[in-house]
């Protein structure tokens, strides 16, 4: 009898899908009606039983009977819609504890997340369940397959998991015969190891990121692909650029992009310098450049745009830019008061020496910010991070001549509307010295209301000059197409120019032309 809510359990389809999932791999037949084919249109029952499950799969066969089109072929079974996998391992072990299966490397598109769950779990051929965390090593939840072992009962529970020690050793096995495989195939067939390698890193990584045991046997076949397209284990990597890629203090910094296209003049500016650019672009990337900081010796991950190429590895103590305070300060007003207001965006302006040949402006932004902040997207407990703004440095290139035709105007253009500014400051910080000289190794008790009234008086006076000084350089910079120009250059570099301020930067250049 079968209640009227229960009447789905009478359809043929669903209780094909219900044998499909349980009964799959049944040892003994199990048949669900007739054998059905197509006659004059329609479907007619025949006389041969319908055999819904597979008594003798492949997990239970021998490897050496089996081709590679046979793994194939039962992987495209279980995942009808699925892209042919990467590699397989075929498991058989009988001592300290029994178990078989297969397990497949997939395709991961891009969610972690949407792949778990994949691994079936059967307990002589009897299905048990598809969530085998605790069975599997966490990173290895990713993959797909069968695993069927009779030492875990079909009542599975997660607390049974967590300490029964066959289920740890199996853990362990499974981990250790992954590793195995892995490094046969880098031995006996880089190339393909090395074509597979964009598919398969996910998992590599994110093994190496969450055992320790396995990052000891993986780092001897984990890969570094540069932009040229090259691969390299991490022992390779660091003998081809030691040479010309250790600062003065003996670090080794390895330069790394995330994005080509957006990067490319940096990664040009580095590679004329004869350095080598890794290509971290992976999901754990960022994670992993934390990690392979910690693990190598005296070596640091720096991304190819987080400075000015001289200082991406210092070799010698840095050459400031030949300039006065004064000088410096008109560049740094007249480009900061033309800098756009972006949500969540700061800018620091500073003036180096690179170069008359180098660029003339330059954004950069520094490696701790923005490796904490991408650490904050992935990692909880780092959501502080991620609410900071973005800080970069808009580096001016006081050897360009550009630049130095916007100082040299800027400082005859604005000259005469400066100079009483810059009067009335010299007198005012000369009394704020006398007074603080006068001041020095009393208490604030022993000093005269009138005096630091004064003085309160002198700072607010400086203020006000510096603003007014500002000012008539801000207006000088409004109207300078140059300085506009050489700052939406830099944007656009870094993809930070977009809307009307593209559209204007358009017009600008077509009138400069």
């Amino acid at each position: 009898y079968i209640d009227d809510d229960c009447k789905e359990f009478l359809e043929e389809a669903r209780i094909s899908a219900l044998l499909t999932k349980y009964c799959r791999f049944l040892p003994i037949p199990v048949a669900f009606g007739k054998k059905k084919e197509w006659k004059d249109g329609k479907q007619v029952e025949t006389n041969e039983d319908n055999i819904i499950n597979e008594t003798y799969p492949l997990w239970t066969r021998k490897p050496v009977e089996l081709k590679d089109e046979d793994y194939k072929k039962f992987y495209q079974e279980l995942y009808p819609m699925a892209d042919e996998p990467l590699f397989w391992i075929h498991l058989n072990v009988d001592y300290p504890f029994n178990l078989t299966g297969i397990l497949y490397f997939p395709k991961i598109k891009s969610n972690i997340e949407l792949q778990r769950n994949k691994i079936q779990l059967y307990c002589n051929q009897v299905y048990v369940t598809d969530s085998v965390e605790g069975i599997v090593p966490d990173f290895l939840t990713l993959l797909h397959g069968v695993i069927d072992s009779p030492d875990i009962p079909l009542n599975v529970s997660r607390s049974y998991l967590q300490s029964d020690s066959n289920v740890k050793k199996i853990s362990t096995y499974i981990s250790k015969k992954v590793s195995d495989r892995l490094q046969a195939i880098f031995k006996n067939n880089r190339k393909e190891f090395e074509e597979k390698w964009d598919d398969l890193k996910i998992f590599i990584n994110y093994g190496m990121l969450t055992q320790e045991d396995f990052y000891e046997k993986a780092n001897k076949f984990a890969l570094l692909k540069d932009t040229d397209g090259k691969y390299y284990t991490y022992e390779e990597y660091q003998s081809l650029i030691k040479d010309n890629q250790t600062d003065k203090d003996g670090n080794l910094i390895y330069l790394y992009s995330n994005n080509m296209d957006e990067q490319y003049s940096y990664i040009d500016a580095a590679k004329n310098r004869g350095y080598n650019i890794l290509l971290m672009d992976g999901q754990l990337d960022v994670a992993m450049i934390s990690m392979l900081e910690q693990k190598f010796e005296k070596s640091r991950f720096t991304r190819v745009d987080s400075d000015v190429i001289d200082r991406l590895i210092v070799k010698e103590e840095h050459k400031e830019a030949n300039l006065e305070s004064n000088q410096r300060e008109i560049l740094s007003s007249v480009f900061r008061s033309q800098l756009p207001q972006i949500k969540k965006v700061e800018f620091n302006v500073e003036t180096q020496a690179l170069g008359e040949n180098g660029a003339p402006i330059m954004i950069t932004q520094s490696e701790y910010m923005r490796r904490m902040k991408e650490m904050a997207n992935i990692q909880a407990g780092m959501s502080f991070y991620g609410e900071m703004p973005n800080m970069y440095n808009l580096v001016l290139n006081a050897d360009h001549k550009l630049v130095k035709q916007v100082l040299t105007d800027a400082d005859n253009s604005c000259k005469a509307a400066l100079e009483p500014i810059e009067s009335e400051m010299a007198n005012l910080n000369n009394r704020r010295k006398e007074l603080q000289k006068a001041q020095e190794g009393k208490k604030t008790e022993d000093i005269p209301q009138a005096e630091k009234d004064e003085l309160n008086d002198i700072e607010k006076k400086i203020s006000d000059e510096t603003t007014k000084k500002q000012a008539v350089l801000g207006e000088y910079a409004n109207g300078n197409k140059i300085i506009h120009q050489l700052i939406d250059l830099a944007l656009l570099q870094n993809n930070m120019l977009k809307g009307e301020a593209l559209t204007n930067f358009v017009k600008r250049s077509i009138e400069l032309i």
